[in-house]
């Protein structure tokens, strides 16, 4: 069974979507896309959401306000057997800490995926969560997110470590 929450966010507000007792979607309201499109299932309400859809907004909330760096939620993202791979990768991306879309490539084999890595990481369905915004250029930049580049900018700054936390690192 489907059901699914919408949740503010400093990113506007993100649709999750769960089933079978695991996060299946964390959507973000784009002005060419509708998040309803192909079946949210049953809304929840806030207080008494799907326990995963309660988890999720509630560890969404400890993130954006600096005190969570990893997710402890089930998820089951759905796609093909090769984005399925690319997902699992983006998880092993620390927090702060981004990867090029030839270095996932390369972890998967053939440096020549990487246009293929790309295509799968605009596909990934559980944004933020699934941290398709850590990947980025072979130069560094910041190339492509399905949620806009204003909105990875802001991920990828959120995850900086401060100057106290940098200097501690070292």
């Amino acid at each position: 069974m489907r059901s699914h929450l919408v949740t503010p966010s400093p990113l506007g507000e993100l649709t999750l979507v769960a089933e079978d007792g695991a996060l299946v979607g964390c959507l973000m309201a784009l002005p060419d896309r509708d998040p309803a499109d192909g079946g949210l299932g049953e809304a929840a309400e806030p207080g008494s959401a799907d326990p995963v859809l309660g988890a999720t907004a509630t560890q969404l909330g400890e993130y954006f306000a600096g005190e969570r760096t990893e997710f402890d939620l089930p998820v089951a993202p759905r796609g093909d057997a090769f984005q399925r791979k690319v997902w699992a990768l983006l998880r092993e991306i620390p927090y702060g800490q981004t990867r090029s879309y030839g270095q996932l490539a390369r972890v998967l084999g053939d440096v020549n995926l990487s246009q293929a890595v790309g295509w799968a990481n605009g596909r990934n369905p559980i944004s933020i969560i699934v941290p398709c915004h850590r990947v980025i250029g072979a130069d560094g930049s910041l190339v492509g997110y399905a949620g806009g580049l204003d909105r990875k900018r802001f991920l990828l700054s959120l995850e900086e470590p401060s100057a106290d936390e940098a200097h501690r690192l070292f």
